[in-house]
């Protein structure tokens, strides 16, 4: 959904924080909460670069919810990025880069 600028509501947030966060201390299984205030529909997981994980279909995240996944690879610090994609209550889609 694509919204312009001259359509924003001034009383609307200004920005909007992640509410993901993510627990890398039992790799190569992450995972990963929702710590916002709101439930997250549509929840994909895509790894860009040489790591390999096993495709899951999109989730929801309820509030305090965690998704767990597996990435296999060699210094995914260096070689993935996942992306995370999901859409809000109001439909808006958001993509967030996560690093290894």
């Amino acid at each position: 959904m694509v919204r312009g600028v001259e359509n924003r509501n001034p009383l609307t947030e200004l920005a909007y924080a992640v509410p993901l966060r993510v627990d890398r201390s039992r790799a190569p299984q992450y995972t990963i909460a929702n710590v916002g205030h709101e439930r997250l529909v549509g929840v994909t997981f895509c790894l860009l670069g040489s790591g390999v994980m096993p495709a899951c279909e999109p989730r929801v995240l309820d509030v305090g919810a965690c998704a767990e996944i597996t990435i296999r690879g060699d210094d995914l610090s260096r070689r993935t990025v996942l992306l995370v994609r999901w859409f809000r209550p109001t439909g808006e889609e958001y993509l967030w880069r996560m690093s290894f």
